[in-house]
């Protein structure tokens, strides 16, 4: 028997969790490193539905200078306490910096008292810190007009996870339908049927209309906060995604319009024959007439009548 081994070839794709592994990254970081369009997949032609890595995707991040912990490093996420100390600024001013949208969160999660966990690209914020533009707002006083924002209630957090979220989505749409899903998932149903009359495009769309990311079982509170975080609620937000889907749709329908249901073969209508005239009438008109004596008899007092 020969001892010559025979090496399998690599598969051209992996699954994302042998992905993970390859790049030394947790699952958390490499599904964050897929959003954010740094590890890039390709879809599952298997047919399950799902995204694949390509091999030399694998090798090119491997080939990286300073891999892995330069790739680690760039999809490292931190909540509120350690982003502060990031940017090496009290806990209360790093959260108004957020809550003005100076600074995007890039996911979140719920705790166990169903509070809302937002999480910042630790990279990003120290390109913040660093910028000398930005120096007055880390060590001085807040300027006046962003603190009577702030006293207005301001609060885009929310709002920019959206915008970055949809990014993702589009990013990872095929076409133009799985597109205008993408802009539907951060609508509301009233909103999605007051821009799509068609209930066929409706149905069709709904299939590309991406759930917002798992939090708790469906039906659970917990997926209900999810909800309503992914759906828009400030009006000027809803206005440009109405736009944007209503556009999205007339692209879709010209790429391929939505399937709609078999005209039913009917039978033909079966129309009652044309009544034919009676041949037999004068014969009962004559049964009917009275004969004889007694018929006389009749006709005679009637004509006396």
């Amino acid at each position: 028997m020969s001892g010559t081994t025979i090496t399998q070839p690599h598969p051209l794709t992996c699954a994302p969790s042998r992905a993970a592994r390859e790049l030394s990254l947790k699952r958390g970081e490499f599904d964050l490193g897929v959003h954010l369009g740094r590890i890039r997949t390709v879809p599952d032609e298997g047919g399950g539905g799902g995204r694949r890595v390509e091999r030399a995707e694998i090798d090119r991040l491997r080939s990286q200078e300073g891999f892995p912990e330069a790739l680690r490093e760039g999809v490292k996420a931190v909540g509120t306490t350690e982003g502060a100390n990031i940017m090496d600024v009290p806990v209360t001013r790093f959260t108004r910096f957020a809550r003005l949208g100076l600074i995007v969160p890039v996911k979140f999660y719920l705790n166990r008292y169903r509070a809302v966990v937002w999480l910042y690209l630790a990279e990003e914020l120290r390109q913040f810190a660093a910028d000398e533009k930005n120096a007055r707002l880390l060590t001085g006083r807040m300027p006046e007009v962003l603190c009577s924002q702030l006293g207005t209630g301001l609060d885009l957090r929310a709002r920019n996870w959206r915008g970055r979220h949809l990014g993702f989505l589009l990013r990872q749409a095929q076409n133009p339908w799985e597109r205008a899903g993408a802009v539907a998932a951060f609508l509301d149903l009233a909103h999605i049927a007051d821009v799509v009359k068609d209930p066929y495009e409706r149905s069709h769309l709904n299939r590309f209309r991406p759930a917002p990311p798992a939090h708790g079982t469906p039906g659970s509170p917990a997926a209900h906060l999810a909800e309503k975080i992914m759906t828009a609620d400030d009006l000027d937000e809803i206005g440009w995604l109405r736009n944007d889907l209503a556009r999205g749709v007339e692209e879709a329908r010209a790429y391929g319009p939505a399937p709609r249901p078999a005209p039913r073969n009917l039978p033909p209508t079966v129309r009652p024959a044309p009544s034919a005239p009676r041949c037999d009438a004068p014969a009962a008109e004559a049964r009917e007439r009275p004969r004889g004596l007694l018929g006389r008899l009749r006709r005679g007092r009637a004509t006396a009548l």
